[in-house]
């Protein structure tokens, strides 16, 4: 038998014996094995931030379609933990290692990805981030076995992110992550935003702009706060990870110039790297601990729960590419306050938030703002947002995404959201 693998498909020779029924099966059966992505990510512990959960919530939507299998490959520690899939057609692999620093290298990836048999491979690869070896690992498997990548940035090239430990990302540079993005056949930005970003930098790669999605919400019967200790007063929400990136010392320094009656800031999310320590001293010196309270870290119900006793909803972060928990606080009726550092300039468009400038000042005037108006000028508001939301569907993003899957491996025209230029 003279069987030979060429980019996904296995070829029969004529001198091969086999008769026209088995060749066909075997053509089916090369087709459907050639129609799989393969989606790689450093890590999908719960307290990874937002692409922790929305490469899973991507991954089961591609899922639920049939065009294409999804693989999701990740790396963590012995024994942990990960977000779970909820659609169960998602082939999970979670390549664990009792060592940091072997994860940190991302070699569990690269051992995976070094002693995958030819038989295996995927029709394209989707490596989502960027700067973390395990990304470079999935763009040298994709390099040497001739797949087509895609690069999901997820927000690491914006100017803020840049900045963040520029030294190691200089280097990173230099060293493999330039020519790791040259080499994909696609690059994946999450907002227009975030697309101009990467072309200032001088990647000329033909770019897709897909939103991150969002569960859309049945409004609840009993949308009051739930909290009975504070039922009485109104609550303001910050829920993201507690990073200096996400502005939470300028939002202390306006609430205490404020110092709102009747009102509370909740702020909710992991401490990355004792952040959380700086804003407890900062809140304390200002006088206005008494009127903060941290709640922790929430998912699933008790997080909706959480939303619904917001009445407000504030991220004054300084960089985002898209921004999951504006989207999560808009699905659940709240209005949003965000900056000009997230791409959400549709909200005041829609009447349903606040796109400010980053600082303190413009805080301190939206917030009085916010917090003036009537219960039910907020109710509307938030009525709007949840109308406005339904447009991050994750089943329209999906579809997006398969369109760009096709054209990428020679199965499709080139779809509209892909900029040439």
């Amino acid at each position: 038998m003279d069987l030979r693998y060429h980019t996904g498909i296995w070829y029969g020779s004529a001198a091969s014996g086999l008769d026209d029924g088995v060749l066909e099966f075997r053509r089916w059966s090369a087709f459907m094995a050639m129609m799989s992505a393969l989606h790689v990510v450093p890590g999908l512990h719960p307290k990874g931030g937002g692409p922790s959960r929305t490469v899973v919530q991507l991954c089961d939507a591609l899922s639920k379609r049939s065009e294409f299998d999804i693989t999701l490959l990740s790396q963590g520690l012995k024994g942990g933990v990960s977000v779970p899939s909820v659609e169960p057609g998602v082939i999970r692999r979670v390549v664990e290692s009792r060592s940091g620093l072997a994860l940190q290298l991302g070699r569990p990836i690269q051992r995976r990805l070094n002693t995958t048999l030819y038989k295996e491979l995927p029709a394209l690869v989707h490596s989502h981030g960027i700067w973390h070896l395990v990304n470079h690992w999935s763009t040298r498997f994709a390099r040497k076995h001739g797949i087509p990548l895609i690069i999901q940035t997820r927000g690491m090239l914006e100017p803020w992110a840049l900045e963040y430990k520029a030294w190691k990302k200089r280097l990173a540079t230099l060293l493999f992550q330039r020519r790791d993005l040259e080499t994909a056949k696609v690059l994946i930005a999450t907002s227009t935003q975030e697309y101009e970003n990467i072309r200032k930098l001088g990647f000329r790669n033909p770019i897709a702009v897909i939103p991150n999605g969002v569960g859309l919400v049945t409004p609840s019967a009993n949308n009051a706060r739930i909290n009975q200790t504070f039922q009485k007063e109104h609550t303001v929400l910050f829920l993201s990870r507690v990073h200096p990136i996400k502005g939470l010392v300028n939002l202390v320094s306006a609430w205490s110039q404020i110092q709102p009656t009747d009102w509370r800031l909740r702020i909710a999310g992991p401490d990355e790297g004792g952040h959380l320590a700086e804003v407890i001293t900062l809140a304390g010196e200002l006088g206005v601990a008494a009127s903060l309270d941290y709640v922790g870290e929430v998912d699933g119900a008790d997080k909706s729960a959480l939303y619904n006793s917001a009445d407000v909803f504030v991220l004054p972060t300084f960089s985002e590419n898209f921004g999951v928990v504006v989207a999560e606080a808009l699905a659940h009726g709240v209005p949003v306050i965000t900056t000009k550092g997230a791409p959400w300039n549709d909200l005041p468009v829609y009447g349903c938030g606040w796109w400010i400038d980053i600082g303190v000042a413009p805080l301190v005037a939206t917030l009085r703002e916010a917090l003036a108006l009537t219960d039910e000028e907020r109710r509307a508001m938030g009525a709007r947002g949840r109308d406005y939301v339904r447009r991050y569907n994750w089943e329209d993003i999906a579809g997006q995404m398969i369109e760009v899957y096709l054209w990428v491996i020679g199965q499709g025209t080139r779809p509209d959201l892909i900029q040439l230029d």
